[in-house]
């Protein structure tokens, strides 16, 4: 999977504003509506916020995952985004949130959404690069501490 098409620069952000879940996800869906890779913002929030009552997208080591499917896009979208910080998400280890990865997929396609999330793990899986990622002052800076 070629990452750095889906998670190109214009949809990387340093510096979340947002103080609740809700903030963040609202902050989120923008970065890919001013991409313009979502068509109606209202039910790609709809469709994450569906998700996270399910159960939160929130890991461990600071990383938050949110993910939903939606027939608001087309092809798999992403966004990354960080807040040093952090944010309380809700993570299985009760510390805050600070890297964001959000992913949006169609409704009737599963094998893009589950490669892609794969593939980030294993990426911030490097307490390094989650680091490095947090330290970054620009898009360009994340995409090189991802090794991208």
């Amino acid at each position: 999977m070629n990452l750095i098409r889906i998670l190109s620069e214009s949809n990387i952000q340093v510096g979340l504003r947002g103080k609740t879940k809700q903030e963040i996800l609202e902050e989120l869906v923008d970065i890919l509506v001013r991409a313009g890779e979502v068509r109606d913002r209202r039910a790609a929030l709809t469709a994450l916020l569906e998700r996270e009552a399910k159960m939160s997208t929130a890991l461990q080591n600071g990383l938050a995952l949110p993910h939903a499917k939606t027939d608001a896009v087309d092809r798999l979208a992403a966004c990354l985004a960080t807040k040093p910080e952090g944010v309380d998400f809700g993570s299985l280890d009760h510390e805050p949130s600070r890297i964001f990865v959000m992913t949006l997929s169609p409704l009737n396609r599963a094998g893009p959404h589950i490669q892609f999330l794969a593939e980030i793990g294993r990426i911030l899986g490097d307490p390094d690069v989650r680091a490095r990622i947090l330290a970054a002052k620009t898009p360009s800076e994340i995409v090189r501490a991802m090794g991208l």
